[in-house]
């Protein structure tokens, strides 16, 4: 039931606050009530009938609500007065329903003149509001919400509220559709190039007869450049806003538009409004009742501005498919989800992208086989040009035989031979627990993404589980998934990886942590690999990674890698159908001089 009708009831079954002038006979609360009874109820012919000028009240009336348009109208008679000429003045209380959570409230006072046994309203527009005069009436003007913005870890902004400009094509009006549309192109095409004389067609084609077509939404500067070119094109309109946009529009361009439909409502913040008085010309005479907007509540995220920035310059001028994902060990942090537009065409490949994580996974493979007890990174192991285990002939990358080398050494070189061999002696799910010890196979549930580590099935085949124990075989990973993996080897801990401050993380397992000396010699190998590769990225401070090349399709073609860590720094960098992992250590290297 909606307010307005209790309290018409309540209006119609109280007992009136005294017997007046006539006795028995209905006071002037009593009337006064039933009026703002009908009133609130919109029956404005009701309540106008209880008035001393029915044709001026019900027109009035009718305006007002008509230009309030209120959702409902709550009334109640707070006492009365008798005045000296024997009227009466009732007070009241009235709160305005207008919608969206608007109430105008104000308290109000009602003339009552007798007539005959009762009492009739005397008519004034006063009797609506107190300040309202003859030849007006009331308007309601929205106090647009003070947007707050969205801010990196060292309050940079990333979205930021900014004047937007709708163009609307309204085809009923706008006469020759295909010229007006080839005319929108021709200016538009040069802010948005998706936007086209065909492709306005078409959405005019879908639009609802009788509505208008968006054609694209404006930055407040791009609408100024094309505004000569199209402002007095026939059916076209301009509906101007604000929205929260990203500060640099090529930053994060996968990841930042889902973040704002995450936080838009926590941003946004409350519209106020103001209640003012009309003039017969539409202009404004008083301001009646105003209800200050309430401003958003700024968004602070993990991503680092300069790392996102550095990690984006990184792989943009890659041509195929690019992604770095950087995790701050200490907290799990997410500091950089960077994409190149390859990738942004294919989705968000750096958090949910499935790829062979090639040599990278021999992370868990050397971690497994410490695990095991049986080596040590130091123990003799063979690394010859090429192994068969089963009916299948594993080789090294080019066939490169190292003979017989420390297990660490082996790790550098990334002998696939050494590594397939340790996986088959193992039991079918070592790796598949080992990887979970690194995250990749956590579930995790991040408040504003969707993210994928990674899967590695038990293996049973043989050869299958010597295939997984150089990253081919079943097992896939993410960028993310491999940033998780290399923040866990820097840390110790599998990180709880966030995106918002204060927002926290749920995964659907804790893993077992890896034995610190175990985790050591993994660090010392990891080390060894960026020594081994030599060039300028050993050159930098303490780098430690594992470099990867993994096959996809009919293994003519594969993915290059590097997963790493330098200091609070963990990173995933993937180049899809790179041929070698050389174009993946080049970004990495890049990236890193980038941040430093």
């Amino acid at each position: 039931m909606r307010r307005t009708g209790i309290v018409a009831a309540l209006l119609l079954v109280l007992p009136a606050a005294g017997c007046g002038l006539f006795g028995s006979d209905p006071s002037a609360e009593d009337v006064a009530g039933e009026f703002l009874t009908a009133l609130a109820n919109g029956d404005t012919a009701g309540a106008a009938g209880r008035t001393d000028s029915a044709e001026s009240a019900k027109a009035l009336m009718d305006n007002v609500r008509g230009a309030v348009k209120p959702v409902g109208i709550a009334t109640r008679v707070t006492g009365s007065t008798e005045m000296s000429d024997k009227s009466a003045k009732v007070r009241f209380d009235a709160d305005w329903d207008l919608g969206r959570d608007r109430h105008w409230t104000f308290q109000g006072e009602v003339e009552m003149r007798p007539d005959n046994d009762s009492w009739r309203v005397h008519w004034a527009p006063s009797v609506l509001h107190p300040k309202l005069g003859v030849q007006q009436t009331i308007g309601v003007r929205d106090i647009d919400a003070v947007q707050a913005p969205v801010l990196d870890r060292d309050g940079s902004p990333l979205l930021a509220p900014e004047r937007v400009v709708s163009v609307l094509l309204d085809p009923a009006k706008a006469g020759d559709v295909a010229a007006v549309a080839g005319a929108l192109a021709a200016a538009l095409g040069k802010v948005d190039q998706a936007i086209t004389q065909q492709s306005i067609m078409e959405g005019v084609a879908k639009t609802p007869k009788g509505q208008s077509y968006t054609v694209v939404s404006l930055r407040d500067a791009d609408y100024q450049a094309a505004k000569a070119q199209i402002y007095d094109l026939q059916g076209v309109r301009f509906v101007a806003g604000t929205r929260l946009l990203p500060v640099d529009r090529n930053l994060a361009t996968q990841l930042l538009p889902v973040v704002r439909k995450q936080v838009e409502s926590q941003v946004t913040g409350k519209a106020g409004f103001r209640v003012v008085t009309l003039n017969a010309a539409g202009g404004e005479v008083e301001e009646l009742f105003v209800k200050d907007p309430e401003a958003g509540t700024a968004v602070h995220m993990t991503l680092s501005r300069k790392i996102q920035a550095a990690a984006e310059a990184a792989i943009d001028p890659v041509a195929q498919v690019a992604a770095i994902v950087a995790i701050k060990p200490s907290s799990g942090e997410l500091l950089a989800v960077a994409q190149n537009p390859a990738a942004d065409a294919q989705g968000s490949v750096a958090l949910t992208g499935r790829f062979p994580p090639g040599s990278t996974f021999k992370v868990a493979t050397a971690t497994a086989a410490l695990q095991g007890g049986t080596v040590t990174a130091d123990t003799p192991s063979p690394c010859p040009g090429s192994i068969t285990i089963g009916p299948r002939a594993i080789p090294n990358n080019n066939g490169f035989d190292k003979g017989t080398i420390p297990l660490r050494s082996a790790f550098a070189f990334s002998c696939n031979t050494t590594f397939a061999k340790l996986a088959s002696d193992m039991k079918p799910d070592a790796l598949s627990n080992t990887a979970r010890q690194y995250g990749i196979g956590v579930d995790y549930v991040i408040p504003g993404v969707t993210t994928v580590t990674g899967s590695v099935p038990p293996a049973n085949d043989l050869v299958e589980r010597a295939e997984d124990g150089f990253g081919q075989g079943k097992v896939l990973a993410s960028p993310f998934g491999l940033a998780v993996m290399a923040s866990t080897a820097a840390s110790g801990i599998v990180p709880k990886a966030t995106l918002f401050r204060d927002s926290p993380t749920k995964m659907d397992v804790t893993p077992q942590p890896i034995a610190p000396p175990v985790l050591d010699a993994v660090r010392v190998m990891m080390r060894e690999v960026v020594t081994t590769i030599g060039g300028p990225l050993a050159q930098l401070p303490d780098v430690r990674g594992k470099t990867g090349t993994a096959q996809f399709g009919d293994g003519t073609h594969s993915h290059g890698w590097f997963a790493g860590y330098q200091g609070d720094l963990a990173f995933a960098v993937l180049l899809t159908d790179s041929g070698t992992s050389v174009p993946a250590i080049d970004v990495t290297d890049k990236f890193l001089r980038g941040i430093s």
